[in-house]
């Protein structure tokens, strides 16, 4: 009953028009940037979080409550007219959604999306209501070692699961780690790879490290494609952008399995909802199967009101894990902590205390995104649609120039255009030779909570490494942990045995 009574205080805190206006901005400019191809949820994150330094802190979170799942979405539209989504977590989806796109139903499957990703959010977002207040009351019994076992948990998880090369997952995450460690080492005094430099005592920012890696990463990998065959055109949505009551009837089990499905990943530092929604998407395809007349592979709604609702549920509890545990699971996650630490904001175990007005208000934000997200992508698909008509020498050169303006805003300082085009160089380098990012921003984020819960535990037990493991909390986590690596490697295996047969 607490929790009811906090939310609806979050709610007369929002309930304002300015308030209302930036969800609507946030929701309009998340889903703008999502349907562009090659671009995406996270780099929509961070794209915009220059423009929220701005605003008040209330303000700026609610905004980004409606950029985060509105990008989310947008991914989804290039997928399912295009056959480009906007991320992997939209991948899944697409398989049918464009299918169905190609059958002349594109406004039905992005009614179907848009529905999918609702109902996903909003049960997650009332799960999060409930149980992040808990998971935070569990968190203060967190020391040192436990935030270290957290921290460790989530490269390795990460770096493991979202590349296909574990070579390349832990060159990500060495690469992240050294931009961490980049500036004055805060115990010592000691300078830590600023090769003289004094600008790089400060260390890097983190927006200046998102934006480069992920906008002009990508502006940089799409002027090295300038010559290659042109990509498929995208099919134009027409016809009626609501479901008929057999459509209804036809995806709502699956809208409800996949949020079934995408709730609990939320938590886990898996590196995203590509997990969930592929799982999503196998368990409707394996349900189709007993049918008398299959209908995956011809369009099958089932196969994106599934993933669709998965991918929304496990972004609105991976905001629980990020905000009571201060733990990021995906890249946008990651991002949104940095937004947190811009205004001066710790997500953890006390956060509801310290800042208790603010994280209300953004958990009803949470509610109002999913709304005004509704409201907007069902009626307007065919106006997200034309988007997809933007030359890309003019969409790149904008974003490079937009990336550029939001960095120097962010610091003021012409050393940040330096650093920015060197770390866009590095992004492009990645994408050549398949190096995940996700681990890079996870690594940048968590390296310092690492190293300094480390310098803690050993500190406060005489250098006995012991304390590493000698809590109940850590022996969990890294059973956790080896169990999941162990999963992985078997399926790799497995799959590798298959392809070879």
């Amino acid at each position: 009953m607490e929790q009811l009574t906090n939310l609806l205080g979050g709610f007369a805190d929002i309930l304002s028009p300015s308030a209302l206006l930036f969800v609507f901005l946030g929701a309009l400019m998340g889903t703008a940037v999502g349907v562009l191809p090659g671009l995406g949820s996270a780099m929509a994150v961070a794209l915009l979080l220059p423009l929220t330094f701005v605003l008040e802190p209330t303000s700026a979170l609610i905004m980004f409550t409606g950029i985060y799942f509105g990008g989310l979405f947008g991914d989804s539209i290039a997928g399912f007219l295009m056959n480009t989504p906007g991320n992997s977590t939209a991948i899944a989806s697409t398989f049918e959604g464009h299918r169905m796109a190609l059958r002349g139903k594109a406004a039905q499957a992005l009614a179907t999306g848009a529905i999918g990703a609702f109902i996903g959010g909003m049960v997650a977002s009332a799960l999060v209501v409930f149980f992040a207040p808990t998971l935070a009351r569990l968190a203060t019994g967190f020391g040192p070692a436990e935030f270290l076992a957290l921290a460790v948990f989530a490269f390795v998880a990460i770096s493991a699961v979202v590349a296909d090369s574990a070579i390349r997952g832990v060159a990500a995450l060495a690469i992240g780690l050294t931009l961490a460690l980049v500036g004055i080492d805060q115990p010592t005094g000691t300078p830590r790879f600023s090769f003289g430099f004094s600008p790089l005592l400060d260390g890097v920012s983190i927006v200046v490290i998102t934006v480069s890696l992920l906008a002009l990463g990508e502006v940089f990998s799409q002027a090295a494609k300038v010559g290659r065959a042109e990509e498929t055109r995208a099919v134009m949505p027409t016809g009626r952008w609501w479901l008929s009551k057999a459509e209804f009837r036809q995806a709502l089990p699956a809208w409800l399995r996949g949020t079934a499905i995408g709730v609990p990943f939320g938590v886990i530092p898996a590196g995203g909802a590509e997990v969930p929604t592929f799982l999503a998407y196998g368990t409707e395809r394996r349900l189709d199967r007993r049918k008398a007349e299959p209908t995956f592979g011809k369009g099958a709604i089932e196969g994106v009101a599934a993933p669709e609702a998965a991918g929304n549920a496990t972004a609105g509890t991976a905001m629980g894990a990020l905000l009571a545990l201060g733990l990021p699971t995906s890249a946008t996650a990651a991002i949104l902590l940095a937004a947190f630490q811009q205004y001066g904001l710790q997500p953890g175990p006390l956060l509801l205390e310290r800042s208790g007005d603010i994280v209300w208000a953004l958990l009803a934000g949470f509610f109002l995104a999913m709304i005004v997200l509704l409201i907007l992508n069902l009626p307007f698909a065919p106006l997200w649609a034309q988007l997809l008509r933007v030359p890309k020498s003019y969409l790149y050169a904008g974003i490079a120039v937009f990336a550029a303006f939001g960095v120097y805003a962010s610091g003021a300082s012409q050393v940040d255009l330096v650093i920015m085009l060197v770390v866009g160089v590095l992004g492009l380098a990645m994408r050549l030779y398949d190096i995940p990012v996700a681990p890079v921003l996870i690594a940048v984020i968590l390296g310092p909570l690492a190293e300094y819960s480390l310098r803690d535990a050993m500190g406060n037990s005489d250098n006995d490494p012991a304390v590493l493991v000698s809590s109940p909390i850590t022996v969990v986590l890294y059973l956790l942990l080896l169990a999941g690596l162990g999963w992985t490697a078997w399926r790799r295996f497995a799959e590798k045995r298959a392809a070879d047969v």
